[in-house]
């Protein structure tokens, strides 16, 4: 086919492509974030196997839910506002990390509900 055929045929396939679809979070956690969740989530219930699963489960709705470098920022959020002194005072004193580190608790909290992990 001739160059001079090629550029409008291209133009004529992307004006008629469909539009983009609604902006939806990606589960696009890696695996060994997922990894990691899972082996934390166990250790926290006794290494117990059965939660090898259910902990599998939690990730997976967090994944459904959150991008994966937003569920980074507000587990961090969360995990550190227990940090003692000046250095725990940035995830405790700033609004809007608090904000975060509520909404991910939320968050892991119903997930934890709907795989039937107790919290801890």
């Amino acid at each position: 086919m001739k160059p001079s055929r090629l550029l409008p045929m291209l133009l004529l396939l992307l004006s008629t492509a469909p539009a983009a679809a609604p902006a939806v979070p990606a589960d696009d956690f890696p695996t060994s974030g997922r990894v990691e969740y899972v082996l934390e989530c166990m250790q926290k219930h006794d290494g117990k196997y059965e939660y090898l699963y259910k902990c599998s489960c939690v990730v997976d709705r967090i994944a459904k839910t959150l991008r994966y470098d937003d569920y980074v920022a507000m587990s961090v959020a969360l995990r550190n506002q227990s940090l003692a002194g000046e250095r725990g005072g940035e995830f405790r004193d700033e609004a809007s990390v608090r904000n975060m580190a509520s909404k991910y608790k939320e968050i892991e909290a119903g997930a934890n509900k709907a795989c039937a992990v107790p919290q801890r």
